[in-house]
């Protein structure tokens, strides 16, 4: 008998065997479709339906998907997300065309090409003392009401209908990766080196914010949440972006901490985000409480092999994603992208734990032809018993 959606998803993360792998695609920047494949998949489905973007942040460039698309791409989830606050958001609208666009943190970025954006405002850049950060002024308010006022009422309503399992994702870069957007990641790697008490300073200051909103955030879903979506971007194609031995003394605290938090407010589970071959760091994860793995990077290092990780990993961990968008989603056909589908759902599929979706976000250069094979590979694949 076939399952909902949500049954579907909350059967593989209370480590039981659903109906078929549960499709995760389209509510977190992470999990997300660019606006130019969103648009042409409207286009090949016959859907009319306007070109949001999600967290009302057009510079982001990732679409907020209609219902109607969504069903089509057989999505389990569904999203609830916060905001900017609101005069961010008005200052951003109200701003000169092709301006740096600049977040609450004061940091931002610059248009490099018409409507393509890249992360280069870093208003700490050239700081390395504690004391530049007891004096910087551009903390952002995370208690603003208006990032959450929404959150409440979107959540009850997902939560009412019972139909997709509520992923829910505040826009948080987190520590590793906002420390990144306030002085570079040149800098800051640099200063995790050279000034390791201010860099651990710098992240602990980004955490106590960060935790800031999550907690009033997890206030206004209350129960009506199923994921909850974090991460750090830790591994390059072929390593670590900072050694086990660095991550386990100056960021693993932060991260068990945060997740801690999490858990105290919510019985929702963790996905962790982070992408590149972050494979000696998986027992690291589990052990602070990461239910969910994503999006794991194929064609990244250790990550690629598949049947390693299940072996190792799959009683522990779920595991989230897996369709490289690097080299099958951008340049392959419908039929690669299929046996592709095949392949991994063979890999990582048996005995549950797996809930597929791309690498990271759709970007510009995937086909809506190949999005589309990919959901439904699924279907034609993704059906248990395997």
């Amino acid at each position: 008998m076939a399952m909902t959606s949500r049954e579907r998803v909350l059967s593989v993360i209370n480590r039981e065997i659903p109906d078929r792998v549960p499709i995760v695609l389209g509510v977190s920047n992470a999990t997300g479709i660019k606006m130019k494949p969103y648009r042409g998949i409207k286009r090949l489905i016959g859907v009319e339906a306007p070109d949001d973007y999600l967290y009302q942040w057009p510079e982001l460039g990732t679409a907020h998907i209609d219902e109607a698309t969504m069903r089509r791409l057989r999505s389990d989830v569904r999203g609830v997300t916060d905001l900017e606050p609101a005069h961010v958001l008005a200052a951003n609208r109200a701003r000169p065309a092709h301006s740096n666009y600049i977040d609450s943190w004061a940091s931002g970025a610059e248009e490099i090409a018409p409507d393509e954006w890249f992360p280069s405002v870093h208003p700490l850049r050239q700081a390395t003392t504690i004391e530049e950060l007891d004096a910087y002024a551009g903390w952002p308010d995370m208690t603003d009401p208006s990032r959450i006022a929404h959150v409440a009422r979107d959540a009850r309503a997902l939560a009412k209908a019972g139909e997709h399992a509520i992923l829910a994702t505040p826009w948080l870069l987190f520590p590793f990766e906002r420390a990144h957007a306030m002085q570079g990641m040149d800098h800051f790697l640099l200063n995790m080196g050279l000034h390791p008490d201010f860099a651990v300073a710098l992240l602990e200051r980004i955490a106590a914010h960060c935790k800031l909103l999550m907690a009033a955030f997890l206030r206004a879903l209350g129960p009506n949440v199923d994921i909850i979506k974090i991460g750090d971007d830790l591994g390059t194609q072929s390593s670590l972006m900072i050694s086990p031995k660095m991550y386990r003394r100056m960021l693993k605290p932060i991260h068990a901490d945060f997740i801690a938090l999490i858990k105290e407010h919510t019985d929702a589970k963790v996905l962790f985000h982070t992408d590149g071959d972050v494979e000696p760091l998986i027992g690291d994860f589990i052990e602070i409480g990461v239910d969910i793995l994503n999006p794991i990077q194929t064609s990244a290092g250790k990550m690629s092999d598949l049947a390693a990780l299940k072996a190792k990993y799959g009683e522990q961990i779920v595991f989230c994603g897996a369709i490289d968008t690097h080299r099958v989603l951008p340049f392959g056909t419908p039929e690669d992208v299929r046996q592709e589908v095949r392949r991994v759902i063979a890999a990582l599929g048996p005995g549950g734990g797996f809930m597929l979706g791309a690498v990271h976000t759709v970007m510009d250069d995937v086909p809506p032809q190949n999005v589309l094979a990919m959901v439904d590979a699924v279907e034609e694949f993704g059906h248990y018993p395997m």
